[in-house]
């Protein structure tokens, strides 16, 4: 699986991308046909709190989930769409096997 990470208008730490990096390979114990994994973070309206937004993008065949989370926290925001995400691929997998039969 490729994952590409996006940071809009900042660098972001290496930490913060280390920790998307290890927590992203989840994703394959739901699904062996993901092919790549887009993961872009983006702080909206600074002067608020909960202004971190991480928008999450897996491309499967003939398919492609998308997953946006604002929080007060990269890592908050991606942990919920990680959740999110999980929810979706769970899915999109119940309705590939519905389709089948």
């Amino acid at each position: 699986m490729n994952v590409t990470v996006k940071a809009i208008h900042f660098d972001a730490k290496a930490s913060l991308e280390e920790f998307i990096q290890k927590k992203i390979t989840k994703l394959e114990q739901y699904s062996d046909k993901i092919t790549s994994a887009d993961v872009t973070l983006q702080v909206v309206k600074p002067e608020v709190s909960d202004n971190k937004e991480v928008m999450l993008k897996v491309l499967m065949p003939n398919n492609e989930l998308v997953v946006t989370k604002t929080a007060d926290s990269f890592e908050e925001a991606f942990d919920n769409a990680m959740d999110a995400m999980i929810r979706s691929i769970k899915k999109a997998k119940e309705k590939a096997n519905e389709l089948k039969k």
